[in-house]
């Protein structure tokens, strides 16, 4: 279950990370301007967050296994239908909607409802390599899109990117249950049978999933985890991962030199996010975030000023890559013990609203800066002073369910 889902994240992720590749070679065809392509970029950014908490709530309804199978599907459909675009709209309607409301299926969301209902030892940990996943495919296919677009322009990186969500198709039909005890096993690390909820209809899906979020809307907990994950998506595929490559072109770096930098980034994120969530479940979630985002804006302030050599940009992207997605197993650790286990999935679907709203408005912001000032530097600092700002909010935020934390058990 675990390998299946780490497949799927990693595909999604690598589609949401695909428009910071296109950018270049549509300008260079078509003539469209950074700025409109970038609202494409946003909106398939937004939608990927907005459909999340609803499919966490079809999950519980229509079935997990149903519902990434749709998602997978949209995938591959959008994308495809990308291939015989003409006009800006046409971008936004493939890779900013369709794709967005498909892979807004495969999201995060799905990492913690995996984790939820098959693990209960060493949740943090497979948390943790889920959401690296995430990065990883944001990040380490970057160089392959990055030499396709390079070599033959963007049709080769639809197609790559259309054919990888449709050969996951499969692999999901075979070898994914639907829940432990459809093959008669408990979850992992479980001393007892689950009290499996009564599955209800997919209709239901969409009154869940609001119902949570009205009653998680009442604490404080909620906003708080809600904002210093805006700034977690801000500033990592929002900014970073949309226009790292742009601002690396603006310093007369290659495309594919560019797009391994980011690949970097993916195979640190990789070792980061998995100690992450070992770190989550022995220690205070809320001090590990306050590191995290305290990190993350004191380098994104410095990144304009390097000197984008081959020593200053590794130092970069091996540090970025640590912190890249370091925050998703506290966050979860978090919803879990502020609202439960059966409504944190939903209750983080709603959070990582935040984050894809984040990092949709980055993606624009950073855009609409370049065409209007002809540089980075002010988004990025922005971003740098978010970032502090976020450690400051994540101490405040309640534990309520905390527990004494052993192996995880109660991660």
């Amino acid at each position: 279950m675990a390998g299946v889902t780490f497949l799927a994240l990693l595909a999604a992720a690598g589609l949401r990370s695909a428009p910071g590749v296109l950018l270049t070679p549509l300008h260079d065809s078509f003539g469209w301007e950074r700025g409109e392509l970038s609202v494409a970029a946003a909106t398939g950014i937004f939608l990927y967050g907005l459909v999340g908490p609803f499919a966490a709530a079809l999950m519980q309804t229509l079935g997990l296994k149903r519902t990434l199978l749709i998602g997978l599907a949209l995938m591959s459909a959008s994308t495809g239908l990308s291939l015989f675009m003409s006009e800006p709209w046409h971008f936004l309607l493939t890779w900013g909607v369709l794709s967005g409301f498909g892979s807004g299926a495969v999201a995060l969301v799905l990492g913690a409802a995996v984790v939820n209902r098959w693990f209960v030892a060493r949740r943090g940990l497979v948390m943790g390599l889920l959401s690296a996943s995430t990065a990883t495919g944001s990040l380490v296919f970057l160089p392959g899109m990055a030499a396709l677009a390079q070599s033959g322009g963007w049709r080769p990186v639809v197609i790559a990117v259309t054919v990888t969500a449709a050969a996951l198709i499969p692999l999901v039909l075979l070898l994914m249950p639907e829940r432990p005890s459809d093959i008669g096993q408990r979850p992992y690390g479980a001393t007892e049978d689950p009290d499996d909820a009564s599955r209800g209809r997919a209709v239901d899906s969409v009154k869940l999933a609001l119902g949570v979020l009205v009653q998680a809307a009442r604490t404080p907990a909620f906003w708080l985890l809600f904002a210093t994950f805006f700034v977690c998506g801000f500033t990592t595929n929002g900014l970073v991962g949309t226009h790292l490559i742009s601002l690396c072109g603006d310093k007369g770096l290659a495309l594919v030199q560019a797009g391994a930098l980011l690949a970097l980034m993916g195979l640190f994120d990789m070792v980061g996010t998995t100690a992450s969530g070992w770190l989550t479940d022995r220690y205070d979630p809320r001090k590990l975030l306050f590191v995290y985002y305290a990190l993350r804006g004191l380098s994104l302030m410095a990144l304009p000023f390097l000197d984008f050599n081959v020593l200053s940009l590794t130092i970069f992207a091996v540090f970025y890559g640590l912190d890249w997605l370091a925050t998703v197993p506290p966050t979860v650790r978090l919803a879990n013990e502020n609202f439960g286990e059966r409504n944190a999935p939903i209750v983080f679907g709603w959070v990582a609203v935040g984050h894809q709203t984040g990092a949709a408005t980055a993606a624009f912001l950073g855009g609409y800066l370049r065409d209007l000032q002809g540089r980075y530097l002010e988004a990025f600092v922005l971003a740098g002073f978010l970032g502090l700002a976020a450690a400051a909010a994540a101490l405040w935020i309640r534990r309520p369910g905390a527990h004494p934390s052993v192996a995880g058990a109660h991660a």
